[in-house]
């Protein structure tokens, strides 16, 4: 019988051991997508206690809480914090089969080298022994990040949003590179009048511009994004039930955000349209700027009415929808490529079921230009789990090539999330190890190494551009080229 969690875990062979401690357990990590705090990172921020660090505004580990017959003010309520990780550290064993069972423990073990299991009754020493360490200066933030090897983190940010942490920590020459991503959902946000009315006017505060028609809007959104390419942006990222590809006019387009500006409800199908122009004009500014675009499809967002007025959204009332994409996703991608303008673009589904929808849609527009031009995102939110993340690596094997892809990343608010890319890391071991053993690969072992690195980090930072912003001094590649001719 193994033992729980050691150096071996979820390794399965040899191969896939050497394969993960002398290949991919070394490399550093880029976490192109994340929703973590660049005000905390800038100020590097001290928590008061491990609740604080663990608990605030996990809503993963909220909903396994709830499931297990919790009360709210343990969770979000005003109970203290102590008795607030009192409950987390009593529904753990509940957890077991749930990644978080698995998360949980990894992370105890590599921020705290603290090994025991948590439950009840061991709960009081470890929150004691963590929120000591915690507490001190040698866990601030980037204190914690240095200890998994992060060298760049990329934001999810708000098109108002001034930036003002991210000029922070790139003015100080911060060795830890914070990069933000242009999210302009608010602004597309048609089925709500008032409150894409509101955030209209927000907008012409932020940029000074008297926005009375839709040309004007557009003005002022890309004064924004013009802005965020000035502050080192490079990313795009949207989070829709899906993509919209509707058939539109500029003309009804018009009229359309004069309507919503008034604050009038408009019907569906003008919303669509809405929103199709939207994201075609996004995609054009990202391709004249030579960013990446992120679509993450298919979540049901805010499902309980009742709650979200309580607690607002992000606080663990989503789930995976049932949407149909294949149409739409070709469509929307082609017209951006007929035109000559689609750039780099990652796609990711919530649902499994859309899983060789994605892997063969890429393949669609991928057209030799860059390696891996059109990416399939890693399993995200409800799929970033052992099950999750190796379907999605299978299927990517089956019908694209794993060796270009961009790998793993946190999509996390949690500063202790990031042994995720240690679970995932390990999983792609564990199956490029038994392909082997199996006499599936050859032994090739400074080849596969190569791709493992490559899918673990080099992949990421070449696709992306960063190689002026960071570097990798454990590089292989052109040994195990050499090794393999």
């Amino acid at each position: 019988m193994k033992k729980f969690l050691d150096e071996h875990f979820l390794l399965q062979t040899p191969t896939a051991q050497r394969l993960y401690h002398e290949y991919a357990a070394k490399m550093p990590i880029i976490d192109y997508h994340c929703h973590l705090s660049p005000e905390q990172m800038a100020n590097d921020h001290v928590f008061g206690n491990l609740t604080q660090a663990w608990l605030y505004g996990d809503h993963y580990k909220w909903r396994a809480m709830r499931t297990n017959g919790v009360n709210e003010s343990y969770i979000t309520g005003n109970r203290s914090d102590k008795e607030k990780f009192d409950q987390w550290a009593a529904t753990v064993p509940y957890t077991m089969r749930n990644p978080l069972y698995h998360w949980t423990h990894l992370e105890l073990q590599r921020y705290f080298g603290e090994n025991r299991i948590l439950n009840s009754d061991t709960a009081t020493d470890i929150y004691n022994s963590c929120s000591e360490k915690i507490s001190s200066a040698d866990y601030s933030i980037r204190n914690l990040l240095g200890k998994m090897n992060v060298k760049l983190i990329c934001t999810t940010d708000d098109p108002l949003d001034d930036l003002a942490f991210h000029q922070q920590m790139k003015a100080e020459g911060s060795a830890l590179k914070v990069l933000p991503a242009f999210r302009p959902d608010a602004a597309m946000a048609a089925d709500t009048p008032q409150k894409f009315s509101a955030y209209v006017n927000r907008l012409e505060t932020v940029t000074n511009i008297s926005i009375d028609n839709f040309d004007t809007f557009l003005d002022a959104l890309k004064q924004r994004h013009d802005y965020f390419a000035a502050n080192g942006c490079s990313v795009s990222d949207h989070g829709l039930e899906e993509i919209y590809a509707d058939e539109y006019t500029e003309v009804e387009v018009a009229s359309i955000f004069d309507r919503i500006r008034k604050g009038v409800s408009v019907p569906l199908t003008d919303i669509r349209k809405f929103k199709s122009a939207m994201l075609y004009i996004f995609a054009v500014w990202d391709w004249e700027k030579g960013w990446v675009q992120q679509y993450h499809l298919g979540a049901i967002r805010n499902n309980n009415s009742r709650m979200m007025k309580v607690l607002g959204p992000d606080t663990g009332w989503d789930s995976i929808g049932d949407f149909s994409h294949a149409v739409a996703v070709a469509k929307f991608l082609n017209r951006l490529d007929t035109e000559d303008k689609l750039a780099q673009t990652i796609l990711y589904n919530l649902n499994p079921a859309d899983n060789e929808l994605m892997a063969t849609m890429i393949g669609n527009f991928n057209d030799g230009s860059v390696p891996g031009k059109i990416q399939w995102g890693s399993g995200w939110w409800f799929l970033d789990q052992k099950d999750g993340m190796t379907r999605q690596l299978n299927a990517l094997s089956n019908m694209g090539l794993l060796s270009r892809f961009i790998g793993m990343l946190t999509d996390s608010r949690s500063f202790l999330s990031f042994p995720r890319h240690e679970y995932f890391r390990r999983l792609l071991c564990n199956l490029f190890g038994d392909d082997i053993e199996n006499g599936e690969l050859p032994n090739d072992l400074p080849w596969v190494g190569k791709l493992v690195q490559d899918i673990c980090f080099n992949n990421a930072q070449r696709y992306f551009g960063w190689q002026n912003l960071i570097s990798n001094d454990i590089n292989t590649e052109k040994q195990a080229i050499a090794a393999h001719l």
